[in-house]
């Protein structure tokens, strides 16, 4: 009787855990500072989480474009890609380290960067 009570108890302490987990997991993601919406719109914004000052896209323009003060996070609720450069001019490259490296910012999604977004091109498919 000891032997099955143990493993009943085991059992449930199990759920619970894994209860538990699941449940902090959701807790613990960062929520956008503020609600998407719910109809076309692409811009970059000044702080992270899209706070701070936007500056919107034109989605129909596919040439590289220099953002007037740096960005640290953009949502793209458009049909279109944007490549988002870490430097001026659309030059690849993390910030004092050049290679190819840009952030792919694709159709209906937003981000936080890791580094200032400096400038951008949309590609339109």
């Amino acid at each position: 009787m000891t032997t099955l009570r143990k493993k009943l108890l085991t059992g449930g302490a199990a759920a619970l855990s894994g209860a538990a987990l699941l449940l902090g997991t959701g807790l613990a993601r960062p929520a956008a500072a503020v609600d998407f919406p719910h109809a076309e719109v692409a811009y970059f914004a000044t702080g992270s989480d899209l706070t701070g000052r936007q500056a919107p896209v034109d989605i129909t323009d596919t040439t590289c474009h220099n953002l007037a003060e740096p960005a640290l996070s953009a949502v793209n609720f458009t049909v279109a890609d944007i490549k988002v450069y870490y430097n001026r001019d659309c030059r690849t490259g993390l910030p004092g380290r050049p290679n190819d490296w840009y952030f792919g910012l694709g159709s209906l999604s937003w981000a936080n960067f890791s580094f200032p977004a400096l400038s951008y091109q949309v590609v339109r498919h």
